[in-house]
């Protein structure tokens, strides 16, 4: 099972600790497959995770899709609508759109600094 990490606030030295882990587990040969999006506020987050673009993520999860066009009318959408909310989520790192629309983890998990 695969997650994507969503970070929200950002705590530097974690992060930095965080990347010599995997950095020091690949160098002695292990396999690191590891996601990670960090955004800078819960605005931020907010902003780009809609509940509209949520719903496009479990859709993708599920049903991958070879266009925005097709996207749209499985989820009967307008076309323009979903373009943008597509837009955003692969600006953030969330939907893979090599070679159709993907949303290639099963779970997400977040973690947010006070």
């Amino acid at each position: 099972m695969s997650t994507l990490e969503i970070h929200v606030g950002v705590d530097l030295a974690r992060e930095a600790g965080s990347i010599k882990d995997a950095l020091r587990r690949h160098e002695a040969g292990e396999a690191v497959q590891e996601a990670h999006i960090t955004f800078e506020s819960w605005e931020g987050l907010t902003q780009v995770l809609t509940s509209k673009r949520l719903e496009i993520l479990r859709h993708l999860h599920r049903n991958p899709e070879t266009s925005i066009r097709s996207l749209s009318k499985a989820l009967n959408r307008d076309y323009k609508n979903v373009h943008q909310d597509v837009t955003a989520l692969i600006s953030a790192g969330l939907i893979d759109d090599h070679d159709g629309l993907r949303a290639e983890y099963d779970s997400i998990e977040m973690k947010m600094a006070l």
